[in-house]
């Protein structure tokens, strides 16, 4: 882990917590030849400590995911007061990008490593016309669905599985054991239907093919049983689609 240290100062570990609005951004993660939300935040953040420094975050959310609690972490030798960043640097960066909390951590503290477990929201639009005011923020499916039937599919999700059903084609091979400690479902308003998946890690796109699977639940054109077949027999050809980036957001990470 590279830590940056200005001459005479003495290096802090401190821990941001992010909020921001993916729909202009190539995702969090830094790349070569598009915008992310690390290369902006590093950017203006060093300007504001007057020394290049790296953001370690708990991990990357694709292009036009959202968040209202992405932690990072970073190094510094800078006297700006932890307590001050948030609005020392409200008028560094883009609107789109809030920090909203920020505090001193142990050396030792890794925003990725460190993590215990997280919790996503995706949003799902279910009215026959799109909304332009939520096109950004969304999944619009204009076919009514039955939320009820989805909840209670979404309730088999909940314990340790093998997802392999639901990970990504093509990703990178690793364990795909992981833990889920609550899902739920809801309705918020009469067009507003909510999923939120609470669990000790996710597999790439896993949130988003679980509920691009639930959907076909919701339409009727699955049953929970054959859901429930589904995330036993471990093929990703038998789950739905990968729902829209839109709709998903990284709502907190828990220490």
């Amino acid at each position: 882990m590279e830590v940056f240290k200005l001459s005479g100062g003495q290096t802090r570990n401190i821990k941001l917590t992010l909020a921001y609005d993916g729909t202009h951004y190539h995702g969090f993660q830094r790349q070569k030849n598009a915008l992310t939300i690390q290369q902006v935040v590093e950017e203006r953040l060093a300007k504001l400590f007057g020394h290049e420094l790296k953001i370690n975050g708990s991990g990357r959310t694709d292009t036009g995911v959202h968040a209202y609690g992405q932690a990072v972490n970073f190094y510094t030798g800078g006297t700006v007061p932890t307590c001050r960043i948030p609005i020392a640097a409200k008028g560094l960066l883009p609107p789109d990008i809030v920090i909203i909390d920020a505090e001193d951590v142990p050396r030792e503290f890794h925003a990725r490593f460190w993590a215990k477990s997280k919790i996503y929201r995706y949003r799902l639009l279910n009215q026959p016309l799109l909304n332009p005011f939520e096109r950004n923020y969304a999944w619009h499916f204009p076919e009514k669905l039955d939320w009820q039937l989805m909840q209670e599919a979404a309730q088999l999700i909940a314990g340790t599985h093998d997802f392999s059903a639901f990970r990504a084609t093509g990703s990178v091979p690793v364990n795909p054991v992981r833990t889920i400690l609550a899902v739920e479902c809801r309705r918020r308003r009469e067009t507003i239907i909510e999923f939120e998946f609470w669990g000790t890690g996710f597999l790439y796109h896993m949130v988003r093919n679980l509920v691009g699977t639930l959907v076909e639940v919701g339409r009727t054109r699955m049953t929970v049983d054959e859901f429930s077949a589904i995330l036993a027999g471990r093929d990703r050809k038998a789950a739905g689609i990968t729902a829209p980036p839109q709709g998903l957001y990284l709502v907190e990470v828990k220490y």
